[in-house]
């Protein structure tokens, strides 16, 4: 049946991290086949309100999200929620602001559905996940630096993995089996 291509999105305002897989759809097996990482940070210009600097950063996440997604079928998102402060509420809104915006489906996921998507855990650390994508998806793009002259991936990679973590979930859901069901419907239409 051949393969489409999909996005996991680990959104927040200083760190938005997009991780386009293709799925096959015959094996449902997946490959990356590309990682980005919107990164934005408060202006440090005291005279740009406070209001107009998140809009700036709203719009870099927004321009760089829909540039990656636009060859996409479907996206796959946990939707940010339980913010304790101002700031960590302000980014939520934003991101779920980037999401609604989308011009492609988006199916949500819950943390807990991705963490024990990939590490069978509820409660897998930011390291456990970093390590389980680095390990399962060795050739894609990671940030990475060298420390001790070998090359090693970099906490950044945080979201982008959360990203690739986010797909594994969104895949077993039943709104994206419906969406394979439309899919195997058009492709008997069309024959």
């Amino acid at each position: 049946m051949g393969s489409i291509i999909v996005a996991g999105l680990d959104g927040s305002l200083r760190n938005f991290g997009v991780a386009k897989l293709a799925v096959d759809l015959t094996t449902m097996a997946l490959s990356v086949i590309g990682l980005e990482l919107s990164e934005t940070a408060k202006d440090k210009n005291k005279q740009v309100r406070k209001s107009s600097d998140l809009f700036r950063r709203a719009q870099e996440n927004h321009a760089a999200v829909v540039d990656a997604v636009k060859d996409c079928t479907v996206c796959f998102a946990e939707i940010p929620s339980g913010g304790q402060s101002y700031d960590a509420v302000i980014g939520f809104g934003i991101t779920i602001g980037v999401y609604a915006s989308l011009p492609i489906p988006l199916i949500e996921v819950s943390p807990a559905e991705t963490k024990l998507a990939v590490l069978g855990t509820r409660t897998a650390s930011k390291e456990e996940m970093i390590e389980w994508a680095y390990a399962t998806y060795p050739d894609a793009p990671w940030k990475t630096q060298k420390r001790g002259g070998v090359i090693v991936p970099t906490l950044k990679n945080e979201h982008l993995a959360d990203a690739c973590a986010v797909v594994h979930a969104g895949i077993k859901t039943p709104q994206f089996k419906q969406v394979l069901a439309i899919l195997k419907a058009n492709e008997k239409l069309v024959a």
